[in-house]
């Protein structure tokens, strides 16, 4: 990483993770480029930092001398990688990328390197782990997958003694990274397309991302989730710290008190009270996210009772519980949730709401996990008032048969429930007509149902 000629070329440059890293290295001084198939606000702000990026993949623009960067849904088959290969350039995948980054923390030994992972969660608490460290002057460097809404970006080059990074676990990737600080947030079956065998090959797979760590690394861990409770049996030699709203734990969340959209609740260790927090955002997996986080920063010795009052000051991440739009007494909130868990945990945030209707929008994402979890998808959504359903975002699956959302919507035993075929916007014409004031309407899933509140917006005619 020290020769500052090379060049970046990023397949896929507009993804919130790809983009994270390509600017980490435009800010570190090298020069990046990227395509994508069509324009977003992360090709936007590439393009504003100095990078040359085209939408469309052309193999024109790949040249000798670059490093192509790809994540795992560039196929062999994309023009740009084919050409690539063809001048036999050097091809990394995201995670390789990410990997190299990380090394220039994780082989220092006077700096940190904070791993957030788990199945739930490490967005947020990457993200808000890296916005209290800012806050707190330590200017950390941090690459996450998702926008840090009060700071506007998700990633930054800062110092070189504290790197903050969401580690995915989706592709078995995982296994490469080397933190000292390992946050486990949570642990539950995902990603049916890779981990064939469930939940034996992803406590495996975790397992051999922590015993690879080095032996002073110290690993934080869910005491309420029972995947994690099985992974600390497969753990070797490792300092362990849990954290727990139920259970004792070196780190308690006691008190805790719902308002709303916020909370607040007093923090224990080792059984002793030493400060209370307050959260802007909803509901218990929040308070478990924040409690991870300060858990984290404790056992470096950052202080974060010194952080405390920076805790209510975060409004959360992107399609995380994200307000997308308010218009005519009707609420629009986006979440990335598109596992049955995440769905339920999401949908309990607004458990409390009384105004008015919790109406649902849910986009299953790929073919593959509608299938896999299709029977826990079908009792997800009743805490909802009203379910809508549409079609299936496929993230380039190829469809399976039987497996789609009007079959899906036959099974369903929701009280209130409709499928809508057809694009986004479609969906958003025939939702308008039925909303009324006091409604929230929450957009679950990965794919373009992020677009939902855009588009009501725009037809109720009031400026965002």
């Amino acid at each position: 990483m020290e020769n500052k000629e090379k060049h970046f070329h990023f397949i896929a440059a507009g993804g919130v993770g790809m983009s994270a890293l390509a600017k980490y290295l435009i800010e570190r001084g090298y020069k990046v480029s990227g395509s994508d198939i069509s324009e977003s606000k992360y090709t936007k702000m590439l393009r504003d930092m100095g990078a040359e990026i085209t939408i469309g993949h052309d193999p024109k623009v790949i040249n000798k001398g670059m490093t192509i960067v790809v994540s795992s849904a560039i196929h062999n088959d994309n023009p740009e990688l084919a050409e690539a290969k063809k001048l036999n350039l050097q091809v990394l995948h995201r995670s390789d990328m990410l990997l190299e980054i990380s090394k220039e923390f994780s082989e220092n030994k006077d700096a940190v390197f904070f791993g957030f992972s788990g199945t739930h969660g490490k967005t947020t608490t990457s993200g808000l782990c890296s916005f209290l460290l800012k806050k707190a002057g330590c200017n950390p460097s941090y690459a996450v997958g998702g926008t840090i809404q009060n700071i506007g970006n998700n990633s930054a080059f800062g110092s070189d003694k504290i790197f903050v990074a969401e580690l995915d676990e989706s592709d078995g990737t995982i296994i490469k990274y080397r933190p000292d600080v390992n946050v486990i947030n949570n642990l539950s079956f995902d990603h049916p397309d890779f981990y064939k065998n469930g939940m034996t090959d992803i406590l495996k797979t975790f397992a051999k991302y922590i015993n690879n760590t080095d032996k002073n690394a110290v690993v934080i861990i869910n005491k309420d989730n029972d995947g994690c409770n099985s992974l600390v049996d497969l753990i070797e030699k490792r300092k362990i710290f849990t954290f727990s709203l139920k259970n004792d734990a070196d780190y308690m969340a006691k008190n805790i008190v719902y308002d709303g959209f916020a909370s607040k609740f007093d923090v224990y260790k080792s059984n002793e009270k030493i400060c209370g927090l307050e959260l802007s955002i909803p509901g218990e997996h929040n308070v478990c996210n924040a409690l991870a986080v300060f858990a984290a920063l404790d056992v470096k010795g950052f202080n974060p009772v010194q952080m405390s009052e920076y805790f209510k000051e975060f409004t959360g991440m992107g399609r995380r519980f994200q307000q997308k739009a308010d218009f005519n007494g009707i609420k629009v909130i986006d979440d990335y949730a598109h596992h049955p868990e995440e769905i339920k945990t999401t949908l309990n945030s607004l458990s409390g709401y009384k105004d008015g209707r919790v109406i649902a929008v849910f986009q299953p994402h790929r073919f593959s996990r509608l299938q896999r979890f299709w029977d826990d998808f079908l009792t997800a959504f009743d805490t909802a008032d009203k379910l809508i359903v549409t079609d299936v975002y496929n993230a380039s699956e190829e469809p399976v048969d039987e497996v789609n959302s009007l079959n899906f919507s036959k099974e369903l035993k929701h009280g209130d429930f409709e499928y809508i075929s057809g694009d986004i916007s479609h969906v958003a014409k025939v939702l308008y007509p039925e909303l009324k004031s006091g409604d929230v309407v929450i957009t679950l899933g990965a794919g373009t149902v992020t677009k939902l509140g855009d588009e009501l917006l725009k037809i109720s005619g009031v400026n965002k």
